[in-house]
């Protein structure tokens, strides 16, 4: 399943090459408001204010362009007027996901220095908890977005949704944590134009996506759900033939030069 995951990912952004850069440019030119834009007022308060408000909007955007890669994990396309459609549909998400991020970062930045600097075993205990608490939001909530697009509308059902996603596929999740770190290292190299965000984010729902055929699977063999043992053997080569068939094969001359076939 991961290596038709990485495959499928890779073909169909290849094949949406143009949509992900303006995506990802898209991007980038938000990022320029938090973080350069505060730069430019004089007044701290006034300056906090447009950093937050820049970050919100980040979120509110990556928020809409995961609701648009849907289509692409769905072998479709999406234009400019249907990611107008998903601002609108998916700003409250992003909004509250800006702000748990937010308030992960004061978190980071002031509540664990200030139970390390008690220089105690307690204080010590209270950080240490407190660090694998946000390691544990961080390997659940990187499915929010792809949650919200495919599963469900209201932020209290997406959140309990990324839990229960991790909690049943922790190999996978750790999996999709250390393949955003890789893929944005890879970014980098092309100035977060390729695969950048819109990338990660197509390769979430791709992966939540083919996990969703796990519990069509599962619901429809009931016995294997009341196994452990089947749970953890799941048949994916049954599972994705027809994904294959969709995806197909393709040669370096295919991606080259696909009208020659």
């Amino acid at each position: 399943m991961i290596g038709f995951l990485i495959k499928k990912t890779f073909f169909d952004i290849w094949d949406n090459m143009f949509r992900i850069v303006l995506l990802n440019l898209g991007f980038i030119v938000s990022l320029a408001f938090p973080v350069i834009l505060p730069g430019f007022i004089p007044t701290p308060i006034l300056a906090n204010a447009a950093a937050v408000v820049g970050i919100l909007w980040c979120f509110v955007y990556l928020a809409a362009a995961a609701l648009s890669i849907k289509a692409v994990s769905d072998y479709g396309v999406f234009g400019f007027a249907d990611f107008l459609t998903n601002l609108k549909a998916g700003w409250p998400a992003g909004v509250i996901m800006g702000l748990a991020a937010l308030f992960s970062f004061l978190v980071v930045r002031i509540i664990i220095p200030f139970y390390l600097e008690m220089n105690s075993i307690v204080g010590l205990l209270l950080g240490a908890l407190i660090f694998w608490t946000l390691i544990l939001a961080l390997l659940s909530f990187q499915f929010f977005f792809a949650i919200r697009a495919r599963l469900d509308t209201k932020p209290k059902k997406i959140f309990k949704k990324c839990f229960i996603i991790f909690f049943d596929n922790p190999g996978f999740s750790l999996f999709s944590l250390f393949y955003t770190l890789a893929t944005l290292i890879v970014s980098l190299v092309f100035a977060m134009l390729l695969p950048g965000p819109a990338g990660l984010l197509l390769f979430l729902d791709e992966g939540l996506r083919l996990r969703l055929m796990k519990y069509d699977w599962l619901e429809a063999n009931p016995p294997a759900a009341d196994s452990p043992r089947r749970r953890r053997s799941i048949p994916w080569d049954v599972i994705l033939i027809e994904e294959r068939e969709k995806t197909g094969t393709r040669t370096f001359r295919n991606f080259i030069f696909p009208w020659k076939d």
